[in-house]
């Protein structure tokens, strides 16, 4: 209070006071520009932020661009992609979350989750920012994408609550006929060495050679229960989390032919550690109610 009064005696104001030192040089005008800017479109950068401020002869560097921003709460955040999903897989995908909300933990646990995905040589890993008002992205920031869209490599792997388990490099084309020989090869010594109850139940995507009739007879004499899997739905598998991490490891490594790329797949995979896995298969609740809170649509998982 003495304060107060003091500066009213002296200089007949409480109001502060201009300060000492260089003044800011974004102006209140500038930062409506740059916020207006960034509401428009999320993905400017803030080199194309500086050149729109030096247009109207506010010449600052990007860097300060940034600090600002993030005092104004917009943060620069990678947004995730999500599958451009159909109104039937929609329905399909909200289904299988309520069907299996309640499914007790240890069915999860003595899931098999399989897939297959391409590792790329000099991979895309160019990660493209955008503004946005707090530390989650929303749903609708998500990247929308086609799936399915060189040097690279063809891999099929298979995990389980308790660790990773086989990788196998997929040579040539795949059908029916070398799926089957994967599955042949990997799952039964998969799950042993995972430690999977005889309850267990494989699970599998709706590709064609997949879901082929050969293919379907081949699982119904080797007795392999799979689980109904609704199409479109790659946020419904955890294995997609191993996936990002292993090719992060593998470029890591910077292979410089196919055949690195190969040999850092196969020994990057056997170090994803068992923790990682049960993690995600623990979680694996939140992925469903996450899916029946977009309806069935396309969620952050």
């Amino acid at each position: 209070m003495r304060a107060i009064i003091h500066k009213w005696q002296k200089h007949g104001t409480v109001e502060n006071l201009p300060r000492s030192g260089r003044p800011t040089k974004i102006t209140i005008r500038a930062q409506r520009r740059l916020n207006h800017e960034v509401t428009k479109d999320p993905t400017t950068t803030s080199k194309e932020l500086q050149a729109s401020l030096a247009s109207v002869k506010v010449s600052v560097h990007d860097s300060i661009i940034r600090k600002r921003l993030g005092k104004n709460g917009l943060h620069g955040r990678v947004p995730g992609r999500k599958p451009l999903l159909r109104k039937k897989n929609i329905k399909t995908h909200l289904s299988f979350a309520r069907k299996h909300l309640d499914d007790p933990q240890d069915f999860w646990e003595n899931t098999l989750w399989t897939d297959e995905t391409k590792v790329e040589l000099f991979g895309r890993c160019v990660s493209h920012y955008i503004w946005c008002k707090s530390n989650r992205i929303s749903e609708k920031e998500h990247h929308t994408y086609i799936k399915d869209g060189d040097g690279s490599v063809m891999v099929w792997g298979c995990f389980a609550a308790s660790g990773p388990g086989r990788l196998a490099v997929i040579n040539g084309t795949m059908n029916s006929a070398v799926y089957q020989k994967i599955l042949k090869e990997n799952v039964q010594p998969s799950v042993c060495d995972l430690k999977l109850q005889r309850t267990w139940v494989l699970q599998q995507d709706n590709d064609p050679k997949h879901t082929s009739k050969p293919t379907s007879e081949w699982l119904r004499k080797n007795k392999m229960k799979t689980l109904e899997w609704p199409s479109q739905s790659p946020d419904l598998n955890p294995i997609e989390m191993l996936w990002h991490d292993l090719k992060k490891a593998v470029h890591a490594r910077k292979p410089s032919n196919v055949a690195e790329l190969q040999q850092f797949c196969i020994d990057e995979w056997t170090k994803i550690p068992p923790q990682r896995c049960n993690r995600l298969i623990a979680s694996y609740r939140k992925c469903l109610i996450a899916v029946v809170a977009s309806k069935g649509g396309p969620t952050s998982y």
